[in-house]
C-alpha cells in the first residue's frame, strides 16, 4: 500500500515521519478497494504536505472523494490553531469559494413527474442560466452589489428571491461575518458583476431527483422526506467572482511566505498567520465570496420554484418546495473545537468536504439539534446522490467534518479521451436520465465514469461514523451548464 499505513477497515495514516517538516500524520478515510485509485495522482502527497503547515492540529485529513487538486486535495480537512502560529491558506480553500449544494424537497411523486420530466428539465434549463460565462436576469447598481457580499443570501430573500425560512436552512444562515467589499480588487467585482444567479458550468448542476431508499425513517421524517418524493438538488458556488478572489491572494500569500519566513514543500498551499494582515484580509475577501455563493444559490433556488410552479400549475407553497439545507463545499471557518481536552479557537479549511455537526450542536436550527445537521453528498449524473446526517464522532475526529461528493477518477482530459468515438447520449441513456446542457462538452467532461462510485464513497463515512445514511436519492432529470 506504499506510504499509507492502515489503521483499521476505514482509515489511513501517512506516518508523521514520512517527510521533513510534518507536523502531524495524515489520515486519509477510504476502504482496501478504493486505495489503487487514491495513490495514481498526487493526493497522497498533497495530504503530507499540508501536514507541515504551521499551527496544524490533530492531522491532515482527506475523505474518501480525495483526488488531486489545487495545494490542498479535494476532499481534504485541515485546521490551524489561531491562538498559536496557525496560517491561513487559499490553496486549502480553492478557486470556487463557497461551491456549495442546496437541497429543496416537493410533495410531488415519482408519478406526478414521470409524465411531464423532459417538459420539467427543459423548463429549468429556460429558466436558470448555465453555462460558461452564463450571465443572469440580475442586474444590480454598485451599492446592491455591496449588500450582495455583505448579506449573503439575506439579501437575494430581501429582493424577493425566496423565502425567509430558507436562511434557518443554510449553512451560517447564509453569511460569513466581516465581509468588507472596499478589499475586493475592481476585477473581481467586474466578473462577478453579472454572474448572479447563474448555474455556471464545469461539475455544477442542478438535478431533479425521486427519494428511492430510506435508511433512517425518523430522521428522514424530520427533514422532511419519504420514499418516492421528488428533490431538488443545486449544485453551484461564487462564479467568476470567487475565482479571481482567489487568483488575487495566491499572489499576496506568495509574498507572504518569505515575508513571515514560513517553508511549504509546496508553494500552493501559500499562507500567512491567521494574525497578520494577509490573513485576516484574506478571510474577509472570502467572506464576500462566500456571501456571493449563498446569494447565487439563494437565487437558483428561486429560479427552480418558479419553474415547477410553471410546469404543474401550482404555487410552490402548494407543491411544498421547502428548503432541507445548504452546505458549503470549499471554505475556512473559525470554529470552536476541543483538541486533547481543551477547547481551541481553529481555522478549519474544507476544501471539497462538508461540514456535519452533530446532535445538540448550537449552529444547528431547532429543529435539526436532534437529528444533527443535514449533509448532502451529490454523486455523478448517472447514479445516485445520498442525504446524510452529521455526529458526534465526526466533532471528534475530523473537526466535524465529511465528504463532499464521488470524487473524479478520471480528468476532465482523460474523460475525454475515454469517450473518443461514443456517443456521450448513449452513456447518458443507459441510466435512464433526461440531460440538457449548454455545452456538450460539460456532459463529456461530466460523463458517470470520471467519477467514483458514490455508494463505495458513503459507505466509508457511514461505516467510519462520520455522518449517518439517512436517504438516497435517485437522479431523473438533470441541467448541466
Amino acid at each position: 500500500m506504499g506510504i499509507l499505513k492502515k489503521i483499521d477497515d476505514y482509515r489511513w495514516m501517512i506516518p508523521k515521519d514520512y517527510r521533513p517538516g510534518m507536523r502531524v500524520p495524515g489520515i486519509i478515510y477510504a476502504k482496501e478497494s478504493m486505495i489503487r485509485d487514491i495513490e495514481k495522482d498526487q493526493s497522497v502527497e498533497q495530504v503530507a504536505n499540508a501536514a507541515t503547515l504551521p499551527g496544524i492540529v490533530k492531522a491532515s485529513l482527506a475523505m474518501p472523494d480525495i483526488h488531486y487538486g489545487y495545494g490542498l486535495p479535494i476532499g481534504g480537512v485541515v485546521a490551524t490553531d489561531i491562538s498559536q502560529e496557525g496560517v491561513i491558506t487559499p490553496g486549502g480553500v480553492g478557486f470556487d469559494i463557497n461551491c456549495g449544494v442546496r437541497l429543496l424537497r416537493t410533495n410531488l411523486t415519482l408519478r406526478d413527474v414521470e409524465p411531464k420530466l423532459k417538459k420539467l428539465v427543459d423548463t429549468l434549463y429556460q429558466t436558470v442560466p448555465s453555462g460558461v460565462g452564463s450571465q443572469g436576469p440580475i442586474r444590480i447598481h454598485k451599492s446592491q452589489y455591496r449588500e450582495v457580499l455583505i448579506k449573503g443570501a439575506a439579501w437575494a430573500i430581501g429582493a424577493g428571491y425566496g423565502w425567509e425560512e430558507d436562511l434557518e436552512n443554510t449553512e451560517s444562515q447564509g453569511c460569513l461575518p466581516g465581509a468588507d467589499p472596499n478589499i475586493i480588487s475592481d476585477k473581481a467585482l467586474e466578473r462577478g458583476r453579472n454572474q448572479l444567479g447563474t448555474l455556471g458550468s464545469g461539475n455544477h448542476f442542478l438535478e431533479v431527483q425521486v427519494v428511492e431508499e430510506i435508511f433512517q425513517g425518523e430522521l428522514a421524517q424530520a427533514m422532511g422526506l419519504e420514499r418516492g418524493l421528488i428533490t431538488v438538488m443545486i449544485h453551484s458556488g461564487s462564479r467568476g467572482f470567487g475565482h479571481q478572489v482567489c487568483t488575487d491572494f495566491l499572489k499576496m500569500m506568495e509574498k507572504a511566505l518569505s515575508k513571515y519566513r514560513i517553508s511549504v514543500p509546496d508553494r500552493q498551499l501559500a499562507c500567512a498567520p491567521y494574525n497578520s494582515s494577509e490573513g485576516k484580509n484574506y478571510l474577509t475577501a472570502m467572506a464576500c465570496a462566500a456571501n456571493y455563493a449563498w446569494a447565487n444559490r439563494q437565487c437558483l433556488a428561486h429560479w427552480t420554484r418558479q419553474a415547477f410552479s410553471k410546469v404543474f400549475d401550482k404555487d410552490p407553497r402548494g407543491l411544498g418546495m421547502k428548503q432541507i439545507y445548504d452546505v458549503a463545499h470549499n471554505i475556512v471557518k473559525i470554529e470552536e473545537h476541543r483538541i486533547n481536552g481543551s477547547s481551541l479557537s481553529l481555522a478549519v479549511h474544507r476544501k471539497g468536504a462538508t461540514r456535519a455537526f452533530p446532535p445538540g450542536h448550537p449552529e444547528l436550527p431547532p429543529h435539526y439539534r436532534e437529528t444533527g445537521q443535514p449533509v448532502i453528498i451529490p454523486g455523478d449524473m448517472g447514479r445516485a446522490s445520498f442525504l446524510l446526517a452529521g455526529t458526534t464522532k465526526a466533532m471528534e475526529e475530523t473537526f466535524g467534518s465529511t465528504c463532499h461528493g464521488a470524487g473524479r477518477i478520471l480528468s476532465r482530459h482523460a474523460a475525454k479521451k475515454a469517450l473518443r468515438g461514443k456517443s456521450i447520449q448513449e452513456e447518458i441513456n443507459k441510466y435512464g436520465i433526461y440531460a440538457r446542457a449548454a455545452s456538450k462538452a460539460t456532459l463529456v467532461e461530466e460523463v458517470p465514469m470520471a467519477y467514483k462510485d458514490i455508494s463505495d464513497v458513503v459507505e466509508v463515512v457511514h461505516k467510519a461514523g462520520i455522518a449517518r445514511l439517512v436517504a438516497r436519492l435517485r437522479p431523473l432529470g438533470v441541467v448541466k451548464g
